[in-house]
């Protein structure tokens, strides 16, 4: 199984890079094995069929990257070193996670992977998506003068372990507006909110490692990362894709890109 799929655009190339790091769901066998199957085989926190909703933007000219693994075997969008994304009192997950977002132990018999095996996963799954993420970025700054990288996520509506209270239908993470230039996140504020969908900015997420190691918008590499609720495009098991939502969240988000790519003419 390949690490990755890039996804080349089908027009004329912009500089935006995608990113998927959530959608994966292959776990090998010796992983897999021990884990707990009623949790494994559905893998709820696996932003599901982000990728098919986001499938536009390569007719825009917009390149993505889309993990094929299991944020399970290795989580992507956290710090190889395990430093916390927040400290707030919200569940924690590692980048080698022993529990889902509501703290429940995937694995069996109450397992935990030494440091060893966490190590070995970040070298053989994370290091060569965010090293080819990276020469993404770099090959399109020298083509452009500059990149913006768009990291998609989702979320179910409700996750207790994290927050109490449901989550905005959309919430627009920019590391506190220190990863990518003002008029990048202003574009994406304008075009986000009131379209009929709850919005929230840089809360209660704000960008994971992934936008916060990649955004420098001081080389002109900005990043954001936009979270949304699967019930923007999925029915209310938040587990089937719903055609109907995702045309409707698919307007705002091709207007969106379309705005985004505009402005990076200005920037």
């Amino acid at each position: 199984m390949e690490i990755f799929k890039i996804t080349e655009p089908t027009a004329p190339k912009v500089p935006i890079i995608f990113s998927v790091p959530h959608a994966g769901t292959f776990i090998p066998e010796d992983i897999k094995s021990k884990m707990n199957p009623e949790l494994s085989d559905k893998l709820d926190d696996t932003d599901w069929f982000i990728d098919k909703l986001y499938g536009f933007a390569t007719d825009l000219g917009i390149t993505i990257i889309t993990a094929n693994y299991s944020r399970w075997v290795v989580d992507l969008n956290r710090n190889p070193e395990n430093q916390p994304l927040y400290n707030d009192g919200r569940v924690i997950t590692d980048v080698v996670t022993v529990t889902d977002f509501n703290g429940n132990h995937i694995y069996k018999d109450d397992y935990v992977p030494e440091s060893k095996e966490v190590s070995r996963r970040v070298e053989l799954y994370h290091k060569p998506y965010h090293d080819k993420l990276d020469e993404l970025l770099k090959n399109t700054k020298a083509e452009f003068g500059k990149v913006l990288l768009f990291d998609a996520h989702s979320i179910r509506k409700s996750v207790p372990g994290i927050r109490s209270e449901g989550f905005p239908d959309l919430i627009l993470g920019d590391n506190d507006e220190t990863s990518a230039s003002s008029d990048l996140i202003k574009t994406t504020i304008d075009s986000l909110q009131n379209k009929g969908y709850g919005f929230s900015h840089n809360y209660p997420f704000k960008g994971g490692y992934i936008t916060r190691s990649f955004g420098k918008p001081s080389e002109n590499i900005h990043a954001l990362q936009l979270e949304m609720c699967k019930t923007n495009y999925m029915d209310s098991s938040e587990m089937t894709y719903d055609e109907n939502n995702a045309e409707r969240i698919q307007v705002v988000l091709k207007e969106t890109l379309v705005n985004l790519i505009e402005q990076m003419k200005f920037i």
